[in-house]
């Protein structure tokens, strides 16, 4: 995958958002804000959650959380997971295709509540006063859609009730936009795979990372919100795939010595000597993996695609039925930092629609994942 590109976006994101968010913030805590009045809870929630870290803080922990949904939603409009574009246009259009649908009146009710729809409705047939009402519009539906996926993927679009929609960016539509910036870097080729996702958040931390360790050489303590972007190291792929498959792929041949899986495994090396002295197993589902530091999933990823191939060796013929027993039994995480561990549930989620049958309907139920975040 050539990251070059993406590298240069996912540094100019952080910048581009945290500034945005900035901005928001300083506006929202402003005396005579209107967000004072039409949402005092959730500034009240805001004040204390700044009292509790940092100002600093809760912008950086907001830009990565729109920084991760934005990603995540352009994902999974390319692989058509989206019942309709969230954030991407369809090809010769130019706005996103869930905003363009409710200008002609058109708002899926699954997606988004009645009372959502009539405030959107009224701001795009300018029955609500507003000097950007397309752009307002647009934030309610992407916040609707949010709270939709909230449903079925909790750990990454946990429901917005609070000051992280008021700490929105508002320029979601012009061609300067951060979304454009979004569309442009993940382009329909890089989507192709999952592992696009890791790179992104590699390179989003990767100047926060320089920052860290250029304070280490001054001597200078590294705090616990620092963690996370000292310790990220995104793991290259074939060195992913020589550990795989020469744990969970040898193991499996150990077990099943008639197998051709051996085939698919592109690094496996072959015992020199014959091998007697390994743990048993019966079926697929006995199999564990567990990454003690997953960061954004790229281990588990890989293990996913292997496992499937496992569970087809074993006679399993329901795609469905493989996924579910991949995602229950077979793969664990740890990780502590809380956005990276994230990235590796959404990753899963998505290999897991990947191989579904009906990837739409996928999301109609909780994706249950095993990564367990540290605090």
């Amino acid at each position: 995958m050539e990251t070059t590109k993406l590298k240069r976006f996912a540094q100019h994101a952080r910048t581009t958002l945290i500034d945005t968010v900035k901005t928001k913030l300083d506006f929202v805590l402003a005396n005579d804000s209107s967000a004072k009045r039409e949402h005092p809870q959730a500034v009240e929630k805001l004040v204390a959650e700044i009292a509790k870290s940092s100002k600093e803080q809760v912008i950086e922990k907001v830009a990565y959380i729109w920084f991760n949904r934005f990603i995540a939603l352009r994902f999974m409009d390319v692989n058509r997971y989206t019942k309709l574009n969230i954030v991407s246009p369809e090809p010769g259009q130019f706005q996103p295709s869930i905003l363009s649908d409710a200008k002609m009146g058109h708002v899926d009710k699954n997606l988004v509540s009645d009372s959502i729809k009539e405030k959107v409705l009224a701001l795009l047939e300018n029955r609500t006063p507003s000097d950007d009402p397309q752009g307002e519009a647009y934030k309610l539906l992407v916040v609707a859609t949010c709270n939709y996926y909230a449903y079925s993927m909790p750990f990454l679009f946990e429901r917005i009730a609070d000051y992280t929609e008021l700490l929105m960016p508002d320029d979601l539509l012009s061609g300067n936009s951060i979304l454009s910036y979004v569309r442009e870097a993940m382009t329909p080729d890089v989507c192709k795979d999952v592992e696009v996702i890791g790179w992104l958040y590699q390179f989003y931390i990767s100047e926060k990372k320089d920052e860290v360790f250029e304070g280490i050489k001054k001597n200078k303590k590294v705090t616990p919100q620092n963690i996370p972007a000292a310790t990220q190291l995104f793991t290259p792929h074939w060195i992913v795939q020589y550990m795989v498959e020469n744990s969970l792929g040898r193991l499996w041949l150990l077990n099943n010595p008639n197998s051709s899986i051996a085939s698919k495994m592109e690094y496996y090396i072959k015992p020199e000597t014959p091998e007697d002295d390994y743990l048993k197993i019966t079926k697929p589902q006995e199999l564990k993996v567990c990454d003690p530091a997953c960061g954004s999933g790229h281990i588990l990823v890989y293990a996913f695609d292997l496992l499937f191939e496992i569970y087809k060796d074993a006679g399993f013929t329901d795609d469905d039925e493989i996924v579910k027993n991949i995602l229950e039994h077979n793969l664990y995480g740890i990780e502590i930092d809380e956005r990276a561990a994230e990235l590796a549930a959404f990753a899963l989620a998505m290999k897991a629609a990947d191989r579904s049958t009906i990837s739409r309907m996928f999301f109609e139920e909780t994706i249950e994942v095993n990564i367990c975040r540290l605090e």
